[in-house]
């Protein structure tokens, strides 16, 4: 487990992720992050929780109308 400590960036707060982490996650420089409030506390992921959702549904009208789909694609 890695500890971060928070700090007073002007009005808000913040924390540095450590190198390690940042590597093994692939995450980049300005990437955004979501912020999931859950009932043992926060996670953070780069993972777009809508998009989620939006794929899901996305999925499920293709396989629904999948032949439909192909004949407009002609």
């Amino acid at each position: 487990m890695k500890t971060v400590r928070l700090r007073k960036i002007g009005n808000s707060f913040g924390f540095t992720i450590p190198k390690e982490l940042m590597e093994k996650y692939n995450l980049k420089e300005g990437e955004d992050l979501h912020v999931i409030e859950t009932n043992e506390g926060i996670t953070l992921t780069p993972y777009d929780p809508e998009f989620d959702k939006w794929t899901s549904s996305f999925e499920n009208t293709n396989s629904k109308y999948k032949n439909t789909l192909k004949a407009l694609s002609k």
